[in-house]
């Protein structure tokens, strides 16, 4: 069967649901005209007949029209949430949230939160997931029950992920496991080993993601949730993948797309094709990975993944730039486009306070018996004190420990570490010529003198800062005699860029460089080389910036 044609069937079942949606949407406006029993009924009627709903739902003559609106909004705010229909979702679920409150029923208004907070993370809107999110785990908090808990803090979890903060995630992820245990919740202890399986996979931590992937594995197997099992196997392939265990990762890829197609599951579908395209282009079949590939990006652009969609970009530009150069500049454009656009710092720096300020509501409610007087607040306030001094001694003591390890194999790996740093000025790169021109917003005919002058001064300045080991955007705009505002706004003026997003660029294009024409050069002198004092996240930047890492970079230019 070609790609086109299971790309067909996977899009036929996505029609086979819009179908079944148009009638949904005919009650739906059905009921918003006269928000009766009668209607309601009909409502849930389709619903129970689509097995949407657990049980029938029906109510009796004479319930409020406000019981009604609630019960079928916050109901068809799930509906078009399960049909990846998020715009509608997030309307519902804003109309039903009020309603939800009013009743005084803390597990609906927390079922309502968590619903708008799953919502939001699929419109990558971090900073209102965080807020109903945030909502619902102080419902769930107050109601002491740790099923309700562990979803919460499920919720954050994928939040963290969706805003790249996988650490802030992993610590989420870690407490929902413990409570979905106390709760003894399968299908929940499911769901959170599967999202502890992508967290430690963005961590770079595959054994741990395959590990906690297989766990997810087995307990939907158990449960009888094929579907849901189906997923688990993406993520086991994709932990393999990265584990070298190409093999392996193959059969479970392959076991586990069909059923993606036949569920109709469109979105782990497509990141289970963009695996199987990274399983094919390790087995050096390229036209094979741009089959998987493009069915990916058919399904990613009708989701409007622009997340996904940029690592299909990137696996297309992967595929095709032997066979067809042309075809692979424009996949890489579009990666790069995309990569602009999905990462929003403000969101970030707003998650962050939310982080703070979550942690410390958190200790204000478990400290709040102890708070019962200012005596008892001054007591714990002076022990805090005394602990973070204690804390602090500890942590200077075991940092000074770590730094001392740390400069002996600094010393080790940096013996010609100034011998290595000459040679590389003498090679007359002229590649960052090349980046402030072709990484530009403007046009080239668009750049005015002072542009040019500005971008050369940067990218002179950030050569400058590497080479002496050391690099920010602060210490950048500082010797630019510009306030890190300023820089910001010229940065993004001219190419498009934040000033961070333009030094890795720069950074990462120094170190495939020296892969390419230093391959005496072991990974940790070109991490020092770029300003890396630490290998993993050398390799980390890599493996974001160009899909590979520098070893299988290496590889692979070496096969070539």
């Amino acid at each position: 069967m070609t790609s086109r044609r299971v790309t067909s069937l996977a899009l036929c079942c996505f029609m086979a649901m819009t179908a079944m949606a148009a009638g949904f949407d005919q009650l739906l406006s059905q009921f918003n005209g006269n928000p009766q029993v009668a209607s309601a009924n009909a409502f849930f009627r389709q619903l129970d007949k689509e097995q949407f709903t657990d049980v029938p739902i029906q109510f009796a003559p004479g319930v409020h029209p406000d019981t009604l609106k609630q019960q079928v909004w916050y109901w068809a705010a799930e509906y078009f949430y399960d049909r990846q229909d998020y715009k509608n979702a997030v309307s519902y679920g804003l109309k039903a949230l009020p309603l939800c409150k009013t009743g005084n029923n803390r597990v609906v208004e927390g079922d309502c939160e968590n619903l708008l907070a799953v919502i939001y993370i699929r419109l990558a809107d971090y900073q209102n997931a965080a807020r109903h999110a945030k909502v619902c785990y102080e419902l769930d908090q107050r109601s002491g029950d740790p099923d309700a808990m562990s979803s919460s803090l499920n919720t954050l979890a994928a939040i963290y992920m969706g805003a790249r903060q996988p650490k802030e995630a992993e610590k989420y992820v870690l407490r929902g496991l413990e409570m979905s245990k106390k709760a003894n919740n399968p299908t929940r202890l499911a769901v959170l080993n599967g999202m502890a399986s992508e967290v430690y996979h963005t961590l770079g931590d595959e054994q741990k993601s395959l590990d906690y992937a297989r766990t997810a594995y087995d307990l939907e197997m158990q449960q009888g949730r094929k579907d849901k099992a189906a997923m688990r196997q993406a993520q086991m392939g994709a932990a393999l993948l990265w584990l070298g265990r190409t093999d392996e990762a193959k059969a479970a890829l392959l076991q586990a797309i069909p059923q993606l197609r036949a569920d109709g599951n469109l979105q782990s579908l497509g990141i289970a094709c963009n695996q199987m395209g990274g399983v094919m282009l390790a087995e050096k079949n390229p036209a094979a990975a741009v089959k998987y590939y493009q069915e990916a990006a058919q399904i990613f652009v009708k989701l409007k993944d622009y997340y996904n969609e940029s690592h299909t970009r990137l696996g297309l530009y992967n595929a095709l730039k032997e066979s067809n150069p042309q075809a692979a500049m424009t996949e890489m454009e579009r990666y790069k486009a995309l990569k602009d656009s999905i990462y929003d710092s403000e969101a970030a720096e707003s998650l962050g306070k939310f982080s703070a300020e979550y942690a410390n509501e958190e200790l204000l409610l478990e400290n709040a018996a102890e708070r019962a007087s200012r005596r008892n607040t001054i007591i714990v306030g002076v022990i805090v004190a005394l602990v973070l001094l204690a804390l602090a001694a500890v942590i200077w003591w075991v940092m000074r420990r770590r730094n001392h390890r740390q400069s002996a194999i600094n010393q080790e790996l940096s013996a010609n570490i100034d011998e290595l740093r000459e040679k590389y000025k003498q090679l007359h790169i002229n590649y960052d010529n090349a980046l402030a021109s072709t990484r530009s917003a403007k046009k080239e005919d668009e750049l005015t003198d002072a542009d040019r002058v500005f971008l050369q001064n940067m990218v002179n300045t950030i050569n400058d800062q590497i080479n002496a080991g050391q690099i920010d955007a602060s210490t950048v705009a500082e010797r630019l005699h510009l306030s890190p505002y300023q820089l910001r706004q010229r940065i993004s003026s001219i190419t498009g860029e934040t000033p961070q997003s333009f030094i890795q660029m720069v950074r990462m294009r120094r170190a495939r460089h020296l892969l390419d024409n230093q391959p005496e050069l072991t990974i940790a002198e070109v991490a020092q080389l770029c300003a890396y004092t630490d290998t993993p996240n050398f390799t980390r930047a890599f493996k974001n910036a160009f899909g590979l890492t520098p070893s299988q970079y290496q590889s692979k230019t070496g096969d070539n």
